[in-house]
């Protein structure tokens, strides 16, 4: 063969390894997503992308029999024309060296790094030619697929091509740091994502906070509990709060109360839902709406009333925080310096944690800061008491007989060992 020929042919092997290198790094890059809404706008090309690369094991095996095809036949022409120049001894050693540089080059990082950043274009370019090759190779993709199966065969292969709930976070993290989404849309799939591991425990307004009214109390108190409280509804008990025998809009109060009728209260009380601290909040939330109810009490494990919650409660967790004119925004972290915090006992600890940096994997049974400072002291903490946990120096500043009310947090350069007690 003429030597000219012989060139003529390298580079268009050498330009076939370049393509069914970008074939496989484009197709194992693809975005689905993307291709099946153009698939579902009407793109034929987009619906047969969409088909191959569902089919990856046949759509791998004919890109990598092309491209070992390409490379032996590329490896064997030049070593013919390499000896043709320097003879057998220094051609094949001239012919591995710059074959190599070149198919590594031209062949393979070069095109695979291009293919990276579009995809899904190249990917529907060339979706023709790989649906015929996979035609063409059938006989052989048989083949070498059968010979897999029979490799792992002999292993035990897990196909999981589920997504976990902090997979997902991930994704939507990644989405937001690059840009293609922001802070607030992040936010809401995040919650969106979470929601489903939410436990009624973690949102609940707890017993010592709850606001409620005594069935035979004076309609006066009751209307006061209203206006000074700025609550639409309030949970009615019999006896004592462990008693509660229904929900009173302020609409159906009012009505009595100015109307003077003769209505009974008890006549006015809305259904109660009943539900306990370990149930997930989506499915209160279903059950709530079947039982079209804003309120549900929350039971403890000896049938006494551990708090109550409400609808609100519950899609702040999805949306936010919800303030109507009649909120007071409640600031849980004072900033004293750059290494000083006030911390509410009544907050969140697990937004605590995250406030403060900390990677905290430990599932504890308590949610606000106060319970975490009791755990960590063993007892119910007097104002002056302090620990250490990790890298900060917690004080308590204000205490009383029953609970932490706010602590003293302080960031220290070094890391302590955890859960060190003074």
């Amino acid at each position: 063969m003429n030597n000219n020929v012989i060139i003529i042919v390298l580079v268009v092997l050498v330009s076939l390894s370049a393509f069914f290198s970008a074939t496989e790094t484009a197709f194992s890059s693809l975005n689905k997503i993307k291709l099946k809404n153009m698939a579902n706008d009407g793109n034929k090309r987009a619906q047969k992308t969409l088909k191959l690369g569902d089919n990856y094991s046949v759509l791998i095996s004919t890109i990598l029999i092309g491209n070992n095809i390409v490379n032996i036949c590329a490896s064997s022409l030049a070593t013919v024309l390499f000896v043709n120049f320097w003879g057998e001894e220094l051609g094949v050693t001239y012919s591995t060296v710059v074959m190599t540089v070149l198919i590594l080059i031209f062949g393979e990082i070069s095109p695979k790094s291009l293919a990276k950043y579009f995809p899904e274009r190249y990917a529907l370019a060339v979706t023709p030619i790989i649906s015929a090759l996979v035609v063409v190779l059938r006989p052989l993709n048989w083949f070498f697929n059968n010979i897999t199966k029979l490799f792992t065969s002999f292993f035990k292969v897990e196909d999981n091509d589920t997504y976990s709930s902090d997979e997902f976070i991930t994704i939507v993290e990644e989405a937001h740091n690059d840009g293609g989404m922001d802070e607030h849309e992040a936010s809401l799939l995040t919650n969106a994502i979470e929601f489903n591991d939410l436990e009624v425990k973690e949102i609940l307004t707890p017993r010592v906070d709850v606001v409620a009214a005594e069935i035979n109390m004076p309609y006066k108190d009751i209307e006061k509990l209203f206006r000074e409280n700025g609550y639409s509804r309030l949970p009615i008990y019999e006896g004592n709060i462990d008693n509660i025998i229904g929900v009173l809009h302020e609409k159906d109060f009012y009505y009595i109360y100015y109307n003077e009728t003769k209505t009974s209260l008890r006549q006015v009380l809305g259904n109660l839902v009943y539900t306990s601290p370990q149930v997930k909040v989506s499915l209160l939330l279903r059950q709530l709406q079947t039982n079209k109810s804003h309120m549900a009490i929350v039971i403890d494990e000896y049938g006494g009333t551990a708090g109550i919650i409400t609808m609100e409660d519950i899609l702040e967790e999805l949306v936010g925080e919800i303030y109507d004119e009649h909120d007071v925004i409640e600031e849980y972290y004072k900033k004293i310096d750059d290494k000083t915090y006030l911390v509410k006992g009544d907050c969140d600890i697990d937004d605590m944690f995250e406030y403060f940096n900390l990677n905290v994997k430990e599932e504890y049974d308590f949610v606000t800061t106060s319970g975490w400072v009791i755990h960590n002291l063993d007892c119910i903490p007097k104002v002056g008491m302090t620990f250490d946990f990790e890298n900060l120096h917690v004080t308590v500043t204000d205490a009383d007989a029953k609970k932490v009310n706010v602590i003293k947090v302080e960031i220290k350069d070094e890391d302590p060992k955890s859960g060190e007690k003074s």
